[in-house]
């Protein structure tokens, strides 16, 4: 009896470690699929899964999330590597640093720099030369358009005074009909 229950407790692990029937052969085709905006989904080919994931449209031409953050140094822009070796070695006399005698000597110097260089570099001053350039452009040609909008006024004028005096004139040009006027009365009724 113990080796039967043995046998059949080995025979039941067999069957449940074996995989099943589906599993043989291969599963289903998934197919995954990124769509954007409004784009439509595409249609399963015959007996595939499709799977959608719905992302914004602002984000069709973006580098994947995943892929936009890296702590890798490999990664890291040449610019900020160039700033890092800006520093190095920074120390002592003009350069605004706790080391060594006259270090905060370059302190002035360093913010009158980057003053400069966040004027330089501020979008504010970009647009300030934008909208010089933009109200030196609407002003050259007001004075054309003031003058258009001058000579299209006095025609009208023109039309107009022009149309007043022809009534005028037609008036006083047309015939006047006399009122009948009334026979006067001598007491007697014809």
């Amino acid at each position: 009896m113990l080796r039967r229950s043995a046998f059949a407790l080995t025979l039941a692990s067999l069957f449940a470690a074996s995989p099943l029937a589906a599993q043989d052969s291969g599963g289903d085709k998934v197919r995954m699929v990124i769509v954007y905006g409004e784009d439509a989904a595409p249609t399963p080919q015959g007996d595939e899964i499709v799977v959608v994931a719905r992302m914004p449209e602002s984000e069709r031409f973006r580098i994947p999330e995943a892929l936009r953050y890296s702590e890798n140094p490999a990664n890291d822009a040449w610019i900020n590597r160039v700033e890092r070796l800006e520093f190095v070695g920074a120390s002592g006399t003009l350069s605004c640093s706790a080391v060594g005698p006259g270090g905060s000597t370059g302190c002035t110097q360093e913010m009158i720099r980057n003053a400069y260089a966040d004027r330089n570099a501020s979008p504010s001053v970009r647009f300030g030369a934008l909208i010089a350039a933009a109200r030196a452009e609407r002003l050259s040609t007001l004075d054309a358009s003031a003058a258009e909008e001058q000579a299209r006024v006095e025609a009208l004028e023109r039309e107009y005074m022009q149309r007043l005096e022809r009534e005028r004139g037609s008036d006083a040009a047309a015939p006047v009909t006399p009122l009948p006027t009334a026979k006067p009365r001598d007491g007697r009724d014809d």
